[in-house]
């Protein structure tokens, strides 16, 4: 199982209207930091359907395009989970940072969802850096994460 995302793969971001100002923020903070960003939309604050965003984000992890995944939207919960429904995926919605570190040592989690709507923009970059740099511990925790999938 793997422990750290693969930085060479571009990381899938989307969102829905609620997340796009956290977005394009989102954006701009990986592309300064070097990484490869591949934008799913929306692409603006006009009302879209989540689920067609998440889909292609989850679906680019899922397939190995993207070494991971971050998903806004106003709650996280609907984002959440409609990548969930993706095998292989475990799209955990966090809304401080020791969630976004405990997503990933015990859930080896690889999406990243963020209530836009509930947390201040810099903690959800503080959140994403987490993310990319906890590294999942194995363990007991890949034995509880190996029975998830169906």
């Amino acid at each position: 199982m793997t422990t750290t995302f693969d930085l060479t793969r571009p990381i899938a971001v989307g969102c829905d209207h609620a997340g796009f100002e956290y977005k394009l923020a989102v954006v701009k903070h990986l592309n300064d930091r070097g990484y490869q960003v591949a934008d799913f939309g929306t692409y603006s604050i006009e009302s879209a359907d989540f689920p067609d965003f998440a889909h292609p984000t989850a679906a680019a992890v899922e397939n190995g395009e993207a070494g991971f995944g971050v998903l806004l939207c106003g709650s996280a919960n609907g984002v959440a989970i409609t990548a969930n429904k993706h095998a292989g995926i475990r799209a955990a919605i966090c809304w401080q940072p020791e969630l976004a570190s405990l997503a990933r040592q015990h859930n080896n989690a690889n999406i990243i969802c963020i209530p836009a709507r509930f947390v201040k923009l810099n903690v959800a970059l503080e959140m994403i850096d987490l993310f990319i740099a906890t590294r999942f511990e194995g363990g007991r925790h890949e034995t509880r994460v190996n029975k998830i999938s169906c």
